[in-house]
This record gives structure tokens, sequence and C-alpha cells, in this order.
């Protein structure tokens, strides 16, 4: 469906020419749906002459109320930007390292230092497995708590605090292994759609050139907000919007598209595989149907309209002519699998440290309860020779 079908406003094959106030000549050709005026033309009068009332896609702007009276706009309203979808993720050789961010990396090597060194301090002076010379020690270390990962550690274990902090540790492992498995089997098989562009604001921070709908006003609203009007280039059917943005702004076409919602809507239910919508959406009034200044039809028209509303009907309609639901991210949103990071399981790590640091210290308390007569001893020999 191009833009072309979704409006068709006819002008009567009857009407081909008159006079306004017998100052200038209009003739009209609605085969070409082209007006021509020639004489000495006031626009504002001219077009006051000229509109009865419209029914199509006129979106509501102050400018224009000042001429005519809008009805209650009958559509969602806002002017965005969408953007070409790269798709690359695939052709990452560190991809296995995106389901984690770096703190959770990090904070999980440590915790497995940390409960390697627990495990050891618990262990070592009664378990002959975990004995040797200072360098095995330290690479027991190391074994120990990664050999966790796929439950594979052979040691024997000895002392019923290394069980508990063990026992802990391997929880903490499985939900580990679990969530990174799940995130990375998402990035592997769900297909990544990331925007070209991530937000508008990039498009004149680098200079990239900008289509719109030829006679739009958005034109005007891009103005505004600080657009460079030579990095403008209007297209006017779907196809030409699908050309440009394929071609990209350095091979004379443009690397965003900036229009009403509707029309994106309509665009994206088409190419929804290929583009994207890109945040903000800039706020407008809508599409209304137009009206002569006092019109009795506004309110009734209006009223119709809130009607169709309330009962969802304009929801399913919209649904029908856009195709909403029918491509997966054609709103705007991308499938993408957000990266697993610390603060997901910090009541993991706070569980797992206070439970190593427990048993740590009921160790040393033990330690220094059953070795209180040598530690006595040797203090007050040091004591003595001082």
């Amino acid at each position: 469906m191009s833009k072309d079908e979704f409006l068709k406003i006819q002008i009567p094959s009857s009407l081909s020419h008159f006079l306004i106030n017998g100052v200038y000549t209009t003739k009209i050709d609605s085969e070409q749906g082209k007006v021509t005026v020639s004489g000495n033309v006031d626009p504002n009068t001219l077009i006051k002459k000229l509109i009865k009332n419209v029914v199509g896609d006129v979106t509501i702007t102050a400018n224009r109320s000042e001429f005519f009276d809008f009805t209650f706009p009958f559509t969602e309203s806002g002017v965005a930007a969408f953007v070409p979808i790269k798709n690359d993720e695939m052709k990452n050789a560190w991809i296995f390292m995106k389901p984690l961010t770096r703190g959770l990396w990090l904070t999980t090597g440590a915790f497995f230092f940390f409960t390697g060194f627990v495990v050891w301090v618990l262990e070592h002076h009664i378990n002959e497995e975990i004995q040797g010379p200072p360098l095995q020690q330290v690479g027991i270390i190391f074994w120990f708590s990664f050999s966790t990962l796929v439950f594979a550690h052979r040691e024997k274990i000895t002392s019923n605090l290394t069980r508990f902090v063990v026992i802990v540790w391997v929880f903490v492992v499985l939900v580990l292994t679990s969530s990174y498995t799940a995130s990375l089997t998402s990035m592997l098989t769900v297909q990544q759609l990331q925007p070209t562009v991530t937000h508008i604001y990039d498009l004149i921070k680098d200079g990239e050139y900008v289509g719109y709908q030829y006679g739009s006003f958005v034109a005007g609203l891009m103005r505004k907000y600080n657009f460079d009007s030579s990095m403008f280039r209007s297209y006017k059917t779907l196809e030409e919007y699908d050309e440009a943005l394929s071609k990209g702004s350095r091979n004379g076409g443009v690397a965003a598209i900036v229009d009403e919602l509707p029309y994106i809507r309509l665009f994206l239910s088409k190419y929804c595989n290929k583009y994207t919508m890109i945040s903000p959406i800039y706020p407008t009034s809508g599409f209304g149907f137009v009206f002569p200044k006092g019109s009795p039809l506004v309110d009734d028209v209006s009223r119709a309209i809130l009607k169709l509303k309330e009962v969802e009907k304009m929801v399913r309609i919209s649904r029908k002519w856009f195709n909403e639901g029918s491509c997966t991210g054609s709103d705007g949103t991308t499938i993408t699998s957000k990266r697993l990071s610390a603060d997901s399981f910090k009541g993991l790590f706070l569980v797992a440290g206070l439970s190593s640091s427990l048993a740590l210290a009921i160790f040393l308390l033990r330690f220094v309860y059953e070795n209180r007569c040598i530690l006595t001893s040797a203090a007050s020999t040091k004591h003595k020779n001082s």
C-alpha cells in the first residue's frame, strides 16, 4: 500500500475555472490535482475561498487553526525519525563476552578468588589434598573455585564450614551459569536489530542528510530544532523513502526520514525488517478533519470520532490499515537481549560474601580459642625477651 493509496482527495471534474471577487482567476486541473491562480493573489483569501471542508490526513497546527476549525484528532500524534537497521552482531568474535557487563565479569572473578581462598584457609591444615608446595596451593585456590563451574572438583572436603561455603557457592554458580547461558542463547538465536543512529540529535552532530515528506510541515519543525535546511531532502512515496535510506547519506540518499507517526507506521508495516523508529517523539496535535470557521459540523464529527475511540473501533481500523503487530519491532523497539549487570545479582553476591566471611570468622575464632595456650605462652616469652 502506498501513501497515494492511503489518501485520495478528488477534485470535481465539472469545476474547471472560476473568478474570485473579480480580482484573479483560478483554474483547477482535476486530473493532475493542480490549482493555478493568475492575478493579484492574497494567499489567505484564496485558501478560505477554495477550501470548504477537507477529509484526509490533515495535520492540526496552530497556524492552520487561524483559518479553519479542526475536529477532534482521529490519529495518534507526534513526529519522529526512522533509520535503517544494522545487523552485524553475529559477526562479533567476542560475542560470548556480551551477556555480562564488565562490572559483572570483574565481580564474578573476585568472588571466585575469594571463595577459593576461604576454602583453602578452612582446609589446608587438615586436608592433605590441599597441602603441598606454595605454587601448588595457589593453583588449588583457583582450580577449586573455577572447577565448580562444571561441578568437576575432585578434592575431598573434611570441614563442615567448608561444606557450608561450597554449598552456597555452588548455588551462586548455578544461577550465574543459567543466566549466562540464557542470555547468550538469546543473542545467538534472536535477530539483533540495532539502529544505525540511536538518537535524532546524532544526525545534527554528524551532519547527515535527513529526508521528509514533500510539502509537509515537518521541514519547518526540523528547522526549529536546529537542523540545517541545506541537509534536507524531500520524497513523495514510500518507495522513494526506502531507496533513499538504502543509499545512505553519503551516496545521494539520507541517514534518516523524519515524518509523522501515522506515515511511519504505514512505512514500517511494509519495511519493518529493514528500518526502526528512534527517539525522541516530538508532540503534535494529530490528524483532523477541516471545516470553515464556525461550521456546525465540527462538533458533530468530533463527537462521532470520540465514540469510535471509546469503543476501540479506531484501534481496530488502525491495525487493519497499518498491519500493526504483523512484524516484531516495527513500533520502534528493537529486538535485543539486555546484558546482565552486577546489580541484577546483588542479593546473590551478598549471600555468598556473608556466608564465606562468617565461615572464615568462625574458623579464626575457633583457631584462636584452641591455640590460646600456645599464643599466650608465645606472647609471654616474647615479653620476657624484650
